[in-house]
């Protein structure tokens, strides 16, 4: 029998502060850690992953939400497979885009819409829940889902406090983008 998922939330006030998120997340993680992002539309999910992708030390400006492509990879310290499932309708879809295969190579993933099809996902997993609290805010809720991702947990919230006591990261939002935009 499986240990019970651990978990952990926060509330973010701003796109910087998840994009400095997802820097931790992108600092901690390691080969074959799957992150599960499960949001509304404008929740934040794209945000971390641009955050994900700065940690692993790739230029953020690289990232785009891969909807119509349905999937990006990245190459910084470690390869990132980014997939967007919002588009696919049956899980038939989703393993003809070779899914199954990315995960099972012990493959690094950021899934955005992981809720679409999981019983596609590895039973070990990083779920990352992003809810709009109010205009401006959003919680983000980390469960973590198997010893790899119990493991992925620990060392982000030991990083955590630092993250947060820095403050958001030092870049500027890109000009016409509205403060409360999360995606």
């Amino acid at each position: 029998m499986a240990p019970p998922a651990s978990s952990h939330g926060l509330v973010l006030t701003s796109r910087r502060e998840t994009e400095s998120i997802g820097k931790a997340i992108g600092q901690v993680l390691r080969a074959g850690n799957v992150i599960a992002l499960i949001g509304d539309l404008g929740a934040g999910k794209t945000a971390l992953v641009h955050g994900i992708v700065s940690g692993l030390g790739i230029s953020p400006t690289t990232v785009t939400s891969p909807t119509f492509m349905l999937m990006h990879q990245y190459h910084g310290r470690l390869p990132l497979i980014h997939i967007d499932l919002y588009r696919l309708r049956t899980p038939e879809e989703a393993e003809a885009i070779g899914l199954t295969e990315v995960l099972a190579d012990d493959g690094t993933a950021a899934i955005e819409w992981a809720d679409r099809f999981p019983q596609l996902l590895p039973s070990d997993r990083l779920e990352v829940r992003l809810d709009h609290r109010t205009f401006t805010t959003r919680s983000i809720q980390f469960t973590a889902q198997g010893a790899r991702s119990r493991s992925l947990l620990a060392r982000l919230t030991r990083i955590l406090p630092a993250i947060r006591k820095q403050g958001p990261l030092a870049r500027p939002a890109p000009s016409g983008t509205r403060k409360a935009s999360h995606r």
